[in-house]
């Protein structure tokens, strides 16, 4: 079948799934999508999708993706009442982008098993911001014959698809890549802090860092967050909890010691529980120079993400 031919579903479309449910419209493919909040869903009926009901409306597609927020939402958009693996007939693929454990992931994966569809954990990394510049990255595993076939598909959603083994491995690559990310943002935000109580600017500390061999495409996209104090959510502390208690878990159980992330998680979970759940997880440098004696405020500075559309 050619790829322009399958017949695409799409569930949850929050800030993520909305811009790659567009990619895929954009690039010409047929998508009927579900939200549980049908408004949210809307707007891509003017894109030239089709906007369903329930999940199992969308059975009889190719391949569907779902973008859920976690393990017990992705039960039910698969298994709950009118779910996806629940109707007469089952999709030939199904493709999730979660960030959910390894056991989640597991027991969707038997269902569908059992339903004789193939099943893909997709993940990705990134934001809207690096979906709108087409730089989103997404890991793959399961059957490779599957992951072949969809490919092309997946291609659409930003510059890299790397397929990284069978089952479930996806999950411990995307959980690892999140608590790296929880890691680099507090280290950021330390040095940070240290240079500014030493006399520099931040604007200026951030732009020596990113042009040294420490700076990354991640230290040059929070860095406008950073030097203006701008937190408007792109993955909240929320979340970011999560995946590092996700990613502990699986640490525990393989064996692996992780002091770092362990600190890191407990500095994260007191901002959770001090009431910061809706800013953006750069927001922990508010907490880093409150206990330094130092009240930070916006530099007010034309700087560059570093994120350039493509």
């Amino acid at each position: 079948m050619a790829h322009q031919n399958l017949t695409i579903g799409w569930i949850g479309v929050g800030r993520m799934g909305f811009q790659l449910a567009t990619r895929l419209l954009d690039a010409g493919y047929d998508v009927a999508v579900y939200n549980r909040t049908r408004a949210k869903a809307e707007p891509l009926a003017e894109k030239g999708a089709t906007i369903v009901d329930s999940p199992a409306e969308l059975a009889d597609r190719d391949l569907v993706f779902s973008m859920v927020s976690a393990p017990k939402d992705l039960e039910q958009v698969m298994l709950g009442e009118g779910g996806l693996l629940t109707a007469d007939v089952a999709p030939r693929i199904i493709a999730d982008s979660s960030t959910v454990s390894v056991e989640a992931s597991e027991k969707i994966r038997a269902v569908a098993d059992s339903r004789g569809t193939a099943f893909l954990a997709t993940p990705v990394s990134g934001n809207p911001a690096v979906i709108a510049a087409g730089k989103l990255t997404v890991a793959v595993s399961g059957p490779r014959e599957t992951y072949d076939e969809v490919a092309e598909v997946l291609q659409h959603f930003g510059r890299g698809v790397t397929y990284v083994g069978e089952g479930e491995v996806a999950r411990i690559v995307k959980i690892a890549h999140n608590v790296f990310l929880g890691v680099v943002i507090q280290s950021m935000a330390e040095i940070t802090v240290l240079a500014e109580k030493a006399g520099v600017t931040r604007e200026a500390f951030l732009s020596f860092l990113n042009d040294s061999v420490m700076g990354s495409v991640f230290t040059q996209y929070k860095t406008p967050a950073l030097v203006n104090l701008d937190f408007t959510p792109t993955f909240t502390n929320v979340l970011l909890q999560k995946d590092f208690d996700l990613g502990l878990a699986a640490a525990k159980e393989m064996g692996v010691v992780m002091p770092v992330a362990s600190v890191t998680r407990n500095l994260v979970a007191q901002e959770v529980g001090t009431g910061n759940v809706e800013q953006d997880f750069a927001s922990l440098i508010l907490t880093v120079a409150a206990g330094s004696g130092l009240q930070l405020e916006s530099e007010n500075a034309d700087v560059s993400d570093g994120l350039e559309a493509s």
